[in-house]
């Protein structure tokens, strides 16, 4: 996920051994970063992995009622989406 061009105004304060740095900022050399960006862009990647693989959540028992309800209820069509994934795009 590429980082936002908003102006940024937090600071995140990081210490590291001496290697740890080379290495850093050889790894960023490579990507054509600095190596705010690559820690960054690596950080953002990191965390939206560690919150997409979250696999436990806690529901109430109504909540777990209307979540095996909604995955019981059948399909629905839905024809914008079905017209926009047939329809040619701007490449064909």
């Amino acid at each position: 996920m590429p980082t936002l061009t908003l102006p940024k105004s937090e600071r995140i304060d990081v210490r590291a051994t001496g290697p740890v740095k080379l290495l850093l900022q050889e790894a960023a050399r490579t990507c054509h970063k600095n190596v705010s960006e690559f820690l960054l862009d690596a950080g953002i990647t990191a965390a939206n992995q560690a919150l997409a693989n979250r696999n436990h959540f806690v529901l109430s028992d109504v909540q777990w009622q209307e979540f095996q309800q909604a995955l019981d209820a059948p399909a629905q069509p839905l024809p914008r989406l079905h017209k926009l994934m047939t329809k040619p795009g701007l490449l064909g």
